[in-house]
């Protein structure tokens, strides 16, 4: 009986590590943010030479958009973001998996891809210019270019990171060559290769803007350059604010990509 009443529940363990996600945090932390912004702006603490109030972006970009210009810089830089990071997304990896799957592969273009990965992509800008021209061919490229590398990387290194002893238990089942990729290598290599589409939609973002900052009419990027050229501080602040929400939403797809296709990992 006495054994029975000193008996402590031992409290579950498995859980630990886990992300667990908390509503309402960031979007307290964001207004919190602004509403100091706002404060300092309006109390004098903040120049408004320097980082104009919210409230005056805010006012900006409703200029903006009763223009209609709004859609029109969008629509090109999403144009621009989906073309040259799709196909660089698409061919990087492809040519990873070659990298990943063959040795003749490995041999001849990871040489090759350490030596263009750690080029600055932007660099290469003037010369793209001079091959497709100054209009939506040399700003693709550049996003392409800038893209495929990181995708390359990711690809190969999560297939390297597949665990072998699972692909020798498909050898030992008598798995085709074939299915032990699509059912192995592949589901084990998804998590690198989501990880590096993340990252290289990053880049794409950047590259993105510092394209459309030569020889762009419209984009975000272009707006960004006319409006620091003109000291615009609040139109600047609208420009930024815009690439970020680019950014979360490239982001937000992206994560729903992972749960929709890492389900698997519980």
């Amino acid at each position: 009986m006495s054994d029975q009443i000193n008996r402590k529940k031992v409290p579950f363990r498995g859980g630990g590590f886990k992300p667990r996600p908390i509503r309402f945090v960031a979007p307290f932390v964001f207004l919190a943010l602004v509403l100091f912004w706002e404060f300092g702006s309006r109390t004098g603490i903040i120049s408004n030479l320097v980082l104009p109030a919210p409230s005056e972006a805010f006012q900006a970009f409703l200029d903006l958009y009763n223009s209609g210009l709004f859609w029109k810089h969008v629509s090109t830089s999403l144009y621009r973001l989906v073309f040259g990071w799709s196909i660089g997304t698409a061919l990087g990896i492809l040519v990873g998996l070659l990298i990943g799957l063959f040795s003749l592969a490995r041999s001849s273009l990871l040489p090759l891809t350490s030596a263009f990965f750690p080029i600055p992509k932007i660099a290469l800008l003037p010369l793209f210019i001079i091959w497709f021209g100054i209009g939506e061919g040399s700003k693709v490229a550049t996003i392409l270019f800038g893209t495929f590398f990181p995708t390359v990387i990711a690809t190969y290194g999560g297939v390297d990171n597949v665990e072998r002893g699972l692909i020798r238990m498909g050898q030992s089942f008598g798995m085709s060559w074939l299915s032990i990729v699509r059912k192995i290598i592949l589901p084990g290599a998804l998590p690198a290769i989501l990880s590096g589409a993340r990252i290289s939609a990053s880049i794409a973002i950047i590259l993105l803007v510092a394209a459309e900052m030569i020889g762009a009419e419209y984009g975000i990027g272009a707006y960004v350059l006319m409006a620091g050229s003109l000291f615009a501080t609040d139109q600047l602040i609208v420009g930024v604010a815009m690439l970020s929400i680019l950014g979360l939403c490239v982001s937000w797809l992206i994560g729903k990509a992972e749960k929709a296709l890492l389900n698997w990992r519980g």
